[in-house]
């Protein structure tokens, strides 16, 4: 998607009810947005097209997977173009990798990592990011607890759709 959708209130309903619920099947969606079955479909289409809606994920709990340990690492880099590309490659090839940002500040990157242990956690920063010459310098922020927003809206949608 290159540029801003415009989308109506129906648009932002569907957007709402499926980002807390992707699973909803069509013919609950269209009767939760107040349409249609065969509009709604369209307009889901639609969205997926037109790049609004990218994909559906599966969240699953690092916990119950035996990665209790999450973290969020920030890591002071070389920061040039030829580095960025091997470097987020490598970052993600962890299995320990649940996200990772280029980002603007004090730090280059944040990764949330999620870990068996401490000890895995250690050899991941240890072994596998400050052994790297391009990284300067890594910050471990452990994760007590998480929370999740609402739904994304563009900005001006909150008066239109409540």
């Amino acid at each position: 998607m290159t540029g801003r959708v415009d989308l109506d209130s129906v648009d932002l309903r569907i957007l709402r009810i499926l980002q807390n619920n992707a699973r909803i099947t069509n013919r609950d969606l269209a009767a939760e947005a107040g349409v249609a079955p065969s509009t709604c479909l369209d307009r889901v289409n639609r969205l997926r097209a037109s790049g609004v809606i990218e994909g559906y994920r599966l969240k699953v709990s690092p916990e119950a997977l035996g990665r209790p340990i999450q973290a969020f690492l920030t890591l002071r880099t070389q920061h040039s173009r030829d580095v960025l590309a091997p470097l987020a490659e490598h970052i993600l090839a962890q299995p320990e990798t649940r996200a990772l940002y280029n980002i603007a500040g004090a730090s280059d990157f944040l990764v949330l990592v999620a870990c068996p242990d401490v000890a895995t956690l250690q050899r991941l920063i240890v072994d596998e990011l400050t052994s790297r010459p391009e990284i300067h310098n890594v910050e471990t922020m452990l994760v007590f607890q998480e929370w999740e927003g609402g739904p994304l809206l563009p900005p001006d949608a909150r008066t239109e759709t409540e």
